[in-house]
């Protein structure tokens, strides 16, 4: 068998569903979806089961559904692995969505240049609400340190992400599959494949459709996670920790600073002359619209929606933010409490 899909999930049949559906239309066929369920209260073994039989002049596919207890995404995916039988094991998140050439695409690019791993980007569908695609066009613009997630032909290096990861199995098996961190885990496993010296490629055409998140309070939350999560990997890979992994950090500060400076300058200046200086005290705010007003204008030329535009600046903040607390909280707890990953984030990740 050529290719083995393994799809780790938490309590989202109905994402199951569409990624499932998106398998029937593969034109590509060798390959086999292993579904891990990990500890769900809401499962989805119904919804496998109808992929188990098909309708006369449909095409059926492998499918194999395992239930687990709950141990997080990178554990799920291992399980997974160890009961695949493809020559690639591919990673997907279980809110995405397949085009129907993906394992083709994957499957060219694999005749064109062999490689060990691989990895592709995401888009955001028609279907998708305003908000996923706000929050689609954050995490994939060059204005918000997205650019370094994939998509980019000139990136010296592309570190795969789970939600769309392809590895040949004796790679998987040698590597040991995924560590124990809870988030950050996928970046932890491409580390290693470089430093194991293994071919890594960004493979532009096999994109998939991804959901992310659907609202900005759990939008935060993954972005805190992630910053979190680049903490951690410097703990263990020092090296591994680049300018643009600070910028949001340094976005952080730099806006609360410009927030905090414009509200103590009105204090002063509403002692100082009253009200003819209170336009002064706005001047800090000025590089914060600057900014909001490049995404908004990027994100129109790219969606060609107003709404969509709108919605990108918010998403574009919290995204920033996010990462940004999220760092500084790692930061204080790893670097200058010195305590380790599990001691620090046990209360958050490892319960």
């Amino acid at each position: 068998m050529r290719f083995s899909l393994i799809v780790p999930v938490y309590n989202r049949p109905d994402e199951v569903d569409e990624l499932l559906q998106s398998c029937t239309r593969q034109t590509f066929r060798d390959f086999e979806v292993i579904i891990v369920e990990d500890g769900s209260t809401n499962k989805c073994d119904a919804v496998c089961a109808k992929y188990s039989t098909f309708a006369e002049g449909t095409e059926p596919f492998n499918i194999h559904y395992f239930y687990k207890n709950n141990s997080g995404p990178g554990q799920s995916r291992n399980y997974g692995a160890e009961r695949a039988k493809g020559e690639f094991l591919i990673v997907l998140d279980s809110d995405v969505v397949l085009p129907d050439t993906y394992l083709a695409s994957v499957t060219e690019e694999l005749e064109r240049e062999d490689t060990d791993a691989f990895g592709g980007p995401d888009r955001a569908h028609a279907s998708f609400s305003t908000m996923q695609k706000a929050i689609n066009y954050s995490m994939t613009s060059f204005f918000t340190t997205g650019g370094i997630r994939g998509g980019k032909k000139k990136l010296d290096k592309f570190y795969p992400r789970s939600f769309n990861m392809g590895i040949r199995r004796e790679v998987y098996k040698t590597l040991g599959g995924f560590s124990r961190m809870r988030f950050g885990e996928d970046i932890d496993f491409s580390i290693r494949i470089f430093r194991n010296d293994y071919r890594c490629r960004l493979f532009p055409k096999a994109w998939v459709w991804h959901k992310r998140r659907t609202d900005m309070r759990k939008f935060f939350r993954q972005v805190f996670n992630s910053g979190i999560a680049r903490i951690n990997l410097y703990k263990k890979y020092p090296d591994s920790l680049k300018l643009v992994h600070l910028l949001p950090m340094v976005f952080t500060i730099g806006v609360v600073l410009l927030v905090l400076t414009s509200a103590v300058g009105r204090v002063l200046m509403q002692y100082a002359g009253g009200m003819k200086w209170y336009p002064l005290a706005a001047l800090p705010w000025l590089p914060i619209i600057f900014y909001a007003l490049i995404i908004f204008l990027d994100s129109l030329r790219q969606t060609k929606s107003l709404r969509i535009a709108i919605y990108s600046i918010g998403a574009a903040f919290v995204q920033l933010i996010g990462y940004g607390f999220g760092f500084i909280v790692a930061w204080w707890k790893r670097c200058v409490c010195r305590k380790d990953e599990f001691s620090a984030f046990n209360n958050t990740f490892y319960k």
